[in-house]
């Protein structure tokens, strides 16, 4: 284990495939000491899922928080919208509702 400062952007996470945990590296797992700031890759051979019990070979990586989902090959296109984090999609998608409401809503102020 290094001691050195790491950046929790960089670190990717990585979820189970059989019940959906995911490891948040910035987080660690506090269930099987592991300290926050571990990468998933330095964790012990006898590391299991702290939710089901199953091995590291069961997890999927997921890159880093707060980055686009899906495959990067994907990004180019759907309008620029591949690119966007879960985040921005729900604000997107959500906002866009609302204005749409809003919107039906002003029709009544029509004469």
């Amino acid at each position: 284990m290094t001691n050195q400062a790491v950046d929790p952007n960089t670190l990717d996470r990585y979820e189970c495939n059989a019940c959906g945990y995911v490891y948040e590296p910035e987080k660690g797992d506090n269930k099987n000491d592991i300290p926050a700031g571990t990468p998933f890759e330095q964790l012990p051979e006898n590391w299991r899922c702290p939710v089901c019990g199953v091995r590291q070979s069961a997890f999927q990586n997921i890159g880093p928080k707060g980055t686009a989902s899906g495959f990067k090959s994907n990004y180019g296109y759907g309008l620029g919208v591949n690119t966007l984090t879960p985040t921005q999609k729900n604000l997107l998608i959500f906002g866009g509702l609302a204005l749409a409401f809003l919107f039906f809503l002003s029709l009544y102020g029509l004469q």
